[in-house]
């Protein structure tokens, strides 16, 4: 619930920004926290964060201790209701500007942190502050940290902080159909909201009150740390930490598009493999992937669900936290893998989490759509424009296969890729796709879940 709670948040305020949602309430974030960043096994996901119970003065050699300047300022207030019927509306006021978003639910979601406030460090005068000083690279918990690859440094920052007291409710809502055929409604729905304190809604299942002073969100700045202790802080967003024994791997100076041509190029064996499945097999894969996409928990439970299994080839149902319609679809598609032989199958297995890991890098405004598009056609139509994004950036409308983009469907089709910083214009007969300046990772998971999705969509 908490977790939902702030990635929404997070993807709302501060989308593609610094800000990390904070997932559990038994995490104590503070500034100056150290947080190990782990990097996932797809180098296009977003990493892991484990804060650790010590801060930045607990690693250092020497016994004076850093007290950076601490900056408190006003962030937002944060109102937001959703609704059924296809009416929904989350906003966050700014001091400058406003921020609104619609979105389509078959349940009631009403949202209030109230009024927030940003606490950061004072940069200039960390950085004075720690010139000259050394980490303990003796430290437990850098020694654990060095042994295990992919792992990297940080400290918090900057925190968002509650300043009175709210409650997160979970809604559990039996029944209901959305009409249209929108793909964001099921036979049941487990929904999360957040209000101050007060009235709270009767249907509630669950509630979960949060204290004044709660972290919700954090920034951190990462650390390259030389053999004998000494480091630096990365102050530009293009900087990534880690020890130097790892090499300290920057980030490549490929453009946009020849770094999602190199990545594709390189997972297209996954996307053979799906392809080459039984086609009842990938039918029913296809189904039950839709209707989990009807829901962002269950899309979570069923990528961590398919990790555990790519480690141990076991069923792994015991952490799947969903509701029971969504278990079903989850336990559905394990048993299927499990059936067809395909759990020993470690590049079947890994060609599915691939797909399902891109699914839940997606904002949920791009899920939303993706899973409204889900149909045989549509999807043979979307492969072909994300191969646009990675060829030639031009598409003749009366290509084989783009039948499906009738008006209603490539308004759709237009705004999911403008969700994933790719551009899609129309010029008389022709499509032309352009990847957005600093784009990120997000073309990439785009063109990895739509072709994923169209490998099991392809017919024989």
């Amino acid at each position: 619930m908490f977790a939902t709670a702030t990635r929404n948040f997070v993807e709302e305020v501060d989308n593609g920004g610094l800000l990390i949602p904070l997932s559990s309430l038994n995490d104590t974030i503070a500034l100056l926290t150290v947080v190990v960043k782990r990097k996932r096994f797809w180098v296009w996901q977003k990493p892991k964060y484990i804060p650790s119970d010590f801060n930045l003065n607990d690693i250092l050699t020497g016994d004076i201790p850093i007290k950076p300047g601490v900056i408190e300022t006003d962030f937002i207030k944060y109102n937001g209701t959703f609704g059924d019927n296809i009416q929904g509306t989350v906003d966050a006021n700014f001091v400058h500007t406003n921020v609104s978003l619609e979105g389509k639910d078959s349940s009631k979601l009403q949202s209030s942190f109230g009024s927030l406030k940003k606490e950061e460090v004072d940069v200039q005068k960390l950085l004075r502050d720690s010139k000259g000083r050394v980490l303990d690279m003796s430290h437990s918990l850098i020694q654990q940290t060095k042994e295990k690859p992919r792992q990297v440094f940080g400290f918090v920052k900057e925190r968002i902080v509650t300043t009175q007291p709210c409650s997160v409710i979970e809604e559990v809502q039996q029944g209901g159909q959305c009409g249209g055929g929108l793909s964001l409604c099921g036979p049941k729905s487990s929904k999360v909201s957040l209000k101050e304190n007060g009235s709270l809604s009767k249907d509630s299942n669950i509630t979960m009150e949060i204290p004044i002073h709660t972290t919700i969100a954090y920034a951190l700045l990462e650390l390259e740390i030389k053999q004998d202790g000494r480091f630096e802080l990365c102050l530009m967003s293009d900087t990534t930490g880690g020890f130097e024994v790892d090499g300290l791997a920057k980030k490549g100076l490929l453009g946009e598009k020849s770094y999602l041509i190199q990545e594709l190029e390189q997972l297209s064996d996954h996307f053979q493999l799906l392809s080459a499945l039984p086609a009842t097999t990938r039918s029913f894969l296809l189904q039950k992937i839709t209707k989990v996409m009807e829901d962002r928990g269950a899309v979570s439970s069923l990528k961590n669900a398919l990790d555990q299994m790519c480690l141990d080839k076991r069923l792994a149902l015991g952490d799947v936290t969903t509701t029971e319609p969504q278990k079903q679809n989850i336990r559905a598609i394990l048993d299927l893998l499990e059936q067809s032989g395909q759990v020993e199958s470690t590049p079947v297995l890994t060609a599915l989490n691939l797909v399902t890991s891109a699914m839940d890098e997606m904002t949920n405004d791009c899920l939303a759509v993706l899973g409204m598009c889900c149909s045989l056609t549509v999807l043979q139509a979307l492969e072909q424009l994300v191969q646009c994004v990675s060829g030639k950036g031009e598409l003749h409308l009366s290509s084989a296969g783009l039948a499906a983009l009738t008006e209603d469907v490539f308004e759709k089709t237009e705004h999911l890729f403008a969700s994933s910083n790719v551009s899609l214009k129309r010029d008389g007969d022709t499509v032309k796709t352009e990847i957005s300046h600093l784009a990120g990772n997000r073309p990439l998971v785009l063109c990895i879940a739509v072709r994923g999705l169209a490998s099991l969509a392809h017919s024989d």
